[in-house]
């Protein structure tokens, strides 16, 4: 009678998982510092602070734009309207920042820090904007436009959404 078990098929040898080169590796961790600079900020900002560092980007914006509204707020900060009333919030509640209706318009709010807003944002390290923000305003139109394409292509690689773009860095970074 013939044997109905087949006989054991060669088992290939495993492969090498594939190796990054020397320079995307070098890369690699060049991006690794970026995130890793950005989230340490953050981190620094909200222990020694008690506030988010977007809190006190928002803060620090409305210091000096006193009376500014929540859609100028927005725009400074490159957030949409509805992300700057989310991050107002709780600094309402805490009495960091108080919203005074316009006399004319009693939709349209000016902002002001308070003497609370204005102790806890000295003691915030700096700076207000984020790390990365900041080291952008550092750099020369030549170097930005030579990241602005190297990035691109990048994305274009990666097959990312463009409308992440949008997404505020302290909300990607949590």
């Amino acid at each position: 009678m013939p044997s109905s078990r087949r006989p054991p098929r060669a088992v290939p040898p495993p492969q090498q998982p594939p190796q990054l080169t020397e320079s995307a590796t070098r890369v690699l961790r060049r991006f690794r510092i970026v995130v890793n600079s950005v989230k340490s900020h953050f981190r620094s900002v909200e222990k020694k602070a008690g506030i988010s560092g977007a809190q006190a980007w928002a803060m620090s914006v409305i210091r000096d734009a006193p009376g500014i509204g929540v859609g100028s707020l927005a725009k400074a900060m490159d957030i949409h309207q509805s992300t700057a009333s989310n991050l107002l919030r709780p600094l309402l509640e805490q009495g960091l920042v108080v919203a005074d209706r316009a006399n004319a318009d009693k939709r349209a709010v000016h902002l002001q820090l308070t003497a609370a807003g204005v102790r806890v944002l000295k003691k915030t390290p700096g700076p207000f904007t984020g790390v990365l923000p900041q080291a952008l305003m550092e750099l020369d139109e030549r170097t930005l436009a030579r990241l602005d394409r190297d990035l691109g292509r990048l994305i274009e690689v990666l097959g990312a959404d463009r409308e992440a773009g949008s997404i505020p860095l302290w909300e990607s970074t949590r």
